[in-house]
């Protein structure tokens, strides 16, 4: 009795003092003291100046998987330690690009001022999809031994993920290449290039695919994939500018192989990265030269990566072998002569003789002009080649770059197709 009493007694008597505390809250804001003073931390927040407030989910995507030094983190903290041993704790808000991220750190020394490096999980998801450019706001909270010190804001301008960083020059005047960048275009798993492989073994220059190094093999899959191009009508179309308004910063838009694949147009990188996903995804090796205001196809022939055959994909805008079908005479062997006229400069004088004297079935007549291109864009670049073949290889000269794909996949992931709103990354 004498305990229950007691314990009666004591949440009468402080009855009073609860509601008072409530009352107070209602009647004005209560405002808890903070025991370490913002200011002695010195808490910001920055976005690399050199990117101008601008992100690019395409080099984000490209690097999901890289485990190197980064030597241009995008984001960083400072913070002054209050006391020995706080304990740090930064939390990025979510916003529709990335969740809430969090990252810890130990300040050992007080007064020491740090840097680091935060951690941002990125909604890779939802980057495959942008296909527009906007904007995020990015918060930063400051946590220090579990007292939230801080608050940073930071507003950024992403940009479509077909928008792809060229280069950049930093605040200090530096010159930074990333085309690089390219070779997360080249989608070797895309879903659709088992089917054009079947399309391609169907036309009967190649029985198989087999990855060989043998460099006759290596050019009779090479102009079968050439045939298969040209067959569908891929044409040159250059649309390479984008909206980025940094004077700083070159960026290039860039199709992706599922845009060549539906609207068969392309410039020369998007053609560059067409015929490398192909060609990966069979076993061959291609190599993407790029020069100012250039890019154009190369390919290991052999075992010993010693020999480089080269292609100029924009000559297969030069036909239009589609258009050819439906102005084919199949008794005479012939084409309209208006359809003719547009192809036989591209057949050799004995096709021509052969052609004018019997007729010759259209399929012949089209792979002819196809091989006879082929020719023609094996030959194209080899001068030029050959002239700035050093160039390729001085990492002095930032604008001439060997993007071997084999290589630079191993720290380059592709970023994978969408279809019908539906991220597709099985192989």
């Amino acid at each position: 009795m004498v305990r229950g009493f007691s314990f009666s007694f004591k949440i009468k008597r402080f009855v009073p003092i609860l509601v008072g505390t409530f009352l107070m809250v209602s009647c004005g804001r209560l405002e808890i003291k903070k025991s370490i003073d913002p200011k002695s931390v010195s808490f910001e927040a920055r976005y690399n100046e050199d990117f101008e407030g601008v992100l690019y989910p395409s080099m984000l995507l490209a690097l999901a998987n890289y485990r190197g030094n980064d030597p241009m983190p995008l984001f960083s903290v400072t913070v002054t330690a209050p006391q020995n041993n706080s304990v740090l704790r930064i939390v990025a808000d979510s916003t529709i690009l990335n969740y809430v991220s969090i990252t810890q750190e130990t300040l050992p020394k007080k007064g020491t001022t740090y840097t680091f490096v935060p951690v941002i999980k990125w909604k890779f998801d939802n980057m495959y999809r942008l296909r527009q450019q906007g904007n995020i706001d990015l918060t930063f909270t400051c946590y220090i031994n579990d007292e939230e010190v801080d608050v940073k804001n930071i507003r950024l301008n992403y940009r479509p993920v077909n928008e792809c960083l060229m280069s950049l020059v930093g605040h200090d005047g530096v010159y930074h290449d990333f085309r690089w960048l390219f070779v997360a275009y080249v989608n070797e798993d895309h879903p659709k290039i088992d089917g054009i492989l079947s399309e391609i073994l169907s036309q009967g220059i190649v029985t198989t695919f087999d990855g060989s190094r043998s460099e006759k093999k290596v050019d009779t899959q090479m102009r079968a994939i050439w045939y298969y191009a040209l067959s569908r009508g891929l044409s040159y179309s250059s649309i390479s500018c984008t909206s980025n308004g940094s004077k700083k910063a070159n960026s290039q838009h860039i199709r992706f192989f599922d845009d060549v694949y539906n609207n068969r147009q392309a410039n020369c990188i998007d053609a560059c990265v067409y015929f490398s996903s192909i060609m990966r995804k069979v076993g061959l090796q291609p190599i993407i030269f790029v020069e100012p205001c250039h890019a154009y196809l190369g390919y290991y022939t052999d075992k010993t990566r010693k020999k480089i055959a080269l292609l100029e994909t924009t000559i297969t805008g030069w036909v239009n072998l589609p258009e050819l079908d439906n102005h084919y005479d199949e008794e005479k062997g012939k084409l309209e002569e208006k359809y003719y006229n547009k192809i036989s400069k591209y057949l050799s004088d004995k096709q021509k003789a052969d052609y004018e004297k019997e007729g010759m079935p259209l399929e012949d007549l089209k792979k002819d002009v196809s091989n006879n291109l082929f020719d023609r864009a094996s030959e194209y670049q080899k001068e030029n080649y050959n002239n700035n073949k050093d160039m390729y290889t001085d990492s002095a000269q930032a604008m001439y770059q060997m993007l071997v794909v084999e290589e630079i996949r191993k720290q380059i992931s592709p970023i994978p197709a969408v279809e019908n709103g539906e991220v597709r990354t099985e192989k």
